[in-house]
């Protein structure tokens, strides 16, 4: 049965699957994909490299053929009805390409033409992403944060609901990140959905709403940031720091505290409350000297998160049959400004 798409989704995919040809067999890249993208902020897409991010938005954008399952974009079920709904996406899934001896305001105005968009929006979109007064020097200037903003603002010119970036701030230096992560939250804030791929975990906990870690082809984790961070808080534990380590991580464990021995005291976890494991060690004569409990961040929660997913998933047996591609997905026309921007 079709999915019908929830009204407050930019993006949403169920049961997508998608496998290629190997030498020892069919590899499944996407495994059972059911993939959520509230309409409107920042939603970060992560996952360790070959967990299927790449492939997962090529097949959104037409550029692969899915085995089966169901995508929409804003309710339109792609790529059956992609020509219907390109013109609100635009996408970036290759390093940009312009012709170095353009200036970058020449670049827009001839992508402006192809696409039929007035040309008084290439301005509009340079000061978007903060490059009006450097749009009339030559692209070959342009250090790569700028480059990788024109790539942006070549994404705008036809105004679009939905942003994909695919892997936007690899290979910047740390003032380009920052460039191109002030620009992804200026649009996030402004209406607009920007869906972006990236490794840079820290990063997207300063700029995302929401997120969705995948592994193995598949989500294994979705939410707000906070949420995902405070649900797995518990986890974070208390570094203790305590003269004799051995007979304080014997009295936690006799109390139903898991305690591990670390380089320089050890982490306690499964107490409510930090006061609980002073509590219990005072109790048999033993004094803290360090409690600290520990933070969790997005990359914490990652690491986690994936690594019980390599832990407990089973990869595919080579061979193995995908199932028939589903009739309905056939590669749909991709726009001049979804690909490979300048193209």
């Amino acid at each position: 049965m079709e999915l019908v798409a929830d009204e407050g989704l930019a993006v949403a995919t169920r049961g997508l699957r998608k496998s290629f040809a190997g030498v020892r067999g069919r590899r499944v890249a996407i495994h059972g994909l059911d993939l959520d993208v509230p309409a409107g902020g920042v939603h970060g897409f992560l996952g360790p490299n070959g967990s299927g991010k790449t492939t997962t938005i090529r097949m959104l954008l037409g550029l692969l053929r899915a085995d089966s399952g169901t995508m929409h974009i804003f309710g339109q079920p792609v790529p059956q009805r992609l020509p219907q709904v390109i013109g609100r996406v635009g996408a970036i899934v290759e390093s940009p390409k312009f012709y170095p001896s353009f200036s970058g305001r020449k670049s827009l105005s001839l992508l402006a033409d192809a696409i039929g968009t007035e040309r008084r929006r290439v301005d509009e979109v340079l000061e978007e992403v903060g490059l009006r007064d450097r749009g009339g020097d030559r692209f070959s200037a342009y250090s790569l944060g700028m480059r990788q903003r024109l790539a942006i603002a070549a994404t705008l010119l036809k105004s679009p609901d939905l942003l994909i970036f695919d892997e936007p701030t690899n290979g910047l230096d740390p003032a380009g990140i920052r460039e191109i992560r002030e620009t992804m939250r200026n649009l996030g804030t402004h209406g607009r959905t920007v869906l972006v791929s990236s490794h840079i975990l820290s990063e997207i906990e300063q700029i995302a709403d929401t997120v969705s870690i995948i592994g193995r082809g598949r989500v294994v984790a979705q939410g707000s940031v906070a949420g995902l961070i405070n649900e797995q808080a518990g986890a974070g534990g208390v570094d203790v720091g305590i003269d004799s380590p051995e007979a304080a991580v014997t009295v936690l464990r006799r109390v139903g505290m898991s305690a591990e021995l670390t380089a320089d005291g050890l982490r306690v976890t499964g107490a409510d409350r930090p006061a609980d494991v002073t509590r219990a060690l005072a109790a048999q004569g033993l004094y803290v000297s360090r409690l600290l409990p520990v933070r969790r961040d997005l990359e914490s929660v990652f690491l986690q998160l994936t690594q019980d997913d390599q832990l407990g998933a089973q990869p595919a047996p080579a061979g193995a049959d995908p199932g028939p591609p589903d009739p309905r997905h056939t590669a749909g026309p991709a726009d001049p400004s979804t690909g490979e921007a300048g193209r």
